[in-house]
């Protein structure tokens, strides 16, 4: 989990679009709207890694985006999302249609080639999961979940709500993550924000466990679920104004779940833990039976990870703090499940330390080889995901550095505990491409300056995607850029932080790039843009790039 600022921290309690207007309308309504149907063969790119394998590559058929022409890319129109205050659901695109949610508690279904509107979906809260968009017996629907924590599956073709399921009660529940759908199944993983909201001195810190559930897809009935920490919280210490602490707690899931249908297994990322003592299950990979939810193997690269936000502030704020603090390296992107070279397989595990793992999956989690890229940190190491094809593993380095500042310094934000929190220019970004055999940096592209932005990070933190040829990947200066994969050369940089005259009529300004990554289907690259957590440049807008923006 990360520092958050004081907007951060009331997105996140309430859930909702409260910090922004209401007086927003959506105008772009598509007037013959045509009725929604799949041709599995067709390009499309549903949920956070494409596919239940993470793997956040699209194949040529898909992408229908050549190298050569990706310097031609430019914009073919932008949406804004009305009520928000950030950007951070990454698209799905099914069926000629896109599929997003909003922090203003949307999901909208669009156009592909145009952005009007099919249908508009009122969560409960904001939608910050990826859209995941399957067909079955019941017909095609759109599943997702919201930051309050409530599944939902939705009809694709209408928007109309099929079922809504909350598989934990814990108030400070959140879900992040994109459902994984496999054999008729979701597979949902559960984080939370008590780190944050218990953090405060007069709170009984901490009673949340992570954990994945199954749901069965057709009705939102729950089959089973499994705590990423097999210890209930109990009373553990009392704090220095004399308010009970509890524990263990933490080893929060953000990331979306692998499924490995080959051996039956889910696999899942973990946080760090809240409170002591400290889970042998943080920061950590873990398995679990596909089909019962039983544990079957956990790795923990990191010990002695206790933290909450209060560690990073001066007494009497930190005093829910454990006593021996650790350094917040959560794992926060998905595993990738891969086939190496040699013909075995490998669980590829980025975490915010900034070390890269392979691990054996079928050997309890054994580590294969690791490869540092960066110090890591807080906001450092390897963030939301990274990206994987036949050749080479990438992933783009955040190594963000915040600083706390008086309140009014320029282009800081402010935070929830007083002081304020001001990205470091000084901070470390690029994109890596690593051997999956061995590990091995095959090249490495450092990020190439903030220019003349004052306050910018060069930090790169948005998930990966790659295409043949070619690998995107975004940063907290608003840029996207375009990689070649055999030489790590940009061949394509586009400023996403501007105004915009949007389809809907809604005011719109792109900002940091961060969370979610690009999705590229049938000739179309779309990107959000303002995701502004963590003193990041917050914005509102969907932007859909294609060649020359025809």
């Amino acid at each position: 989990m990360r520092l958050v600022s004081l907007m951060t921290l009331l997105t996140l309690l309430l859930g909702t679009a409260a910090m922004a207007t209401q007086a927003q309308h959506e105008t772009a309504h598509c007037s013959n709207p045509a009725t929604f149907s799949v041709n599995p063969r067709d390009p499309q790119w549903s949920g956070w890694g494409g596919s239940e394998l993470q793997r956040r590559f699209q194949p040529s058929d898909m992408a229908r985006l050549s190298a050569p022409d990706v310097p031609k890319l430019k914009l073919k129109w932008a949406f804004g999302f009305a009520g928000a205050t950030q950007a951070y659901s990454q698209p799905s695109v099914v069926g000629g249609r896109v599929f997003v949610g909003s922090a203003g508690g949307k999901v909208y279904s669009l156009d592909a080639q145009t952005g009007c509107i099919y249908w508009e979906f009122p969560a409960y809260a904001g939608v910050r999961s990826a859209i995941t968009v399957t067909g079955g017996a019941h017909g095609w629907a759109a599943y997702f979940a919201d930051v309050s924590g409530n599944v939902y599956a939705v009809d694709a073709g209408t928007g109309m709500l099929l079922w809504k399921a909350q598989p934990e009660s814990h108030p400070a529940t959140r879900i992040t993550a994109s459902p994984t759908f496999a054999a008729g199944r979701l597979y949902v993983a559960i984080s939370s924000v008590e780190e944050v909201t218990d953090a405060g001195p007069r709170k009984e810190c901490c009673t949340f466990r992570g954990s994945v559930a199954s749901l069965d897809a057709a009705t939102g009935r729950i089959l089973w679920k499994a705590y990423t920490i097999a210890t209930e919280p109990r009373p553990t210490r009392k704090n220095q104004l004399g308010t009970q602490l509890w524990g263990p707690s933490g080893a929060a899931v953000w990331s979306a779940p692998t499924v490995d249908i080959q051996s039956r297994r889910v696999y899942v990322t973990t946080g760090d833990s809240y409170s002591e003592p400290v889970a042998a299950t943080s920061d950590a990979v873990l398995a679990f039976d596909l089909d019962t939810g039983k544990p079957l193997w956990s790795h923990q690269t990191t010990a002695a990870d206790g933290y909450n936000i209060s560690c990073g502030f001066p007494p009497p704020a930190n005093t829910n703090c454990p006593q021996v603090p650790g350094q917040d390296l959560d794992f926060g992107a998905s595993a990738i499940l891969v086939r190496l070279p040699s013909g075995s397989r490998a669980l590829m595990a980025g975490q915010k330390s900034g070390v890269l793992y392979a691990i054996d999956p079928d050997h309890e989690g054994r580590i294969l080889w690791q490869t540092r890229v960066g110090r890591g940190g807080t906001l450092g190491g390897i963030q939301w995901g990274f990206a994987v094809d036949d050749a080479h593993i990438y992933v783009a380095l955040s190594d963000a550095k915040v600083q706390l500042v008086s309140p009014g310094t320029a282009g800081a934000q402010p935070s929830a505990f007083g002081p304020s929190l001001l990205l470091d220019s000084n901070a470390g970004g690029g994109l890596f491409a690593l051997d999956p055999g061995s590990g091995k940096v095959v090249w490495h592209t450092p990020h190439p300056g903030c220019m003349s932005k004052p306050g910018c990070s060069p930090a790169q933190s948005a998930a990966v995607t790659a295409i043949p040829g070619v690998v995107f990947s975004g940063g907290l200066d608003g840029h996207l850029r375009a990689y070649s994969t055999q030489s790590g050369g940009i061949i394509w940089d586009v400023d996403t932080a501007l105004d915009y005259d949007t389809v809907n009529g809604v005011p719109a300004r792109g900002g940091s790039l961060d969370g979610p990554g690009p999705v590229v289907v049938d000739g179309l690259l779309y990107v959000d843009s303002g995701y502004g957590f963590s003193g990041g440049m917050p914005g509102n807008v969907l932007l859909a790039y294609s060649v020359n923006g025809k």
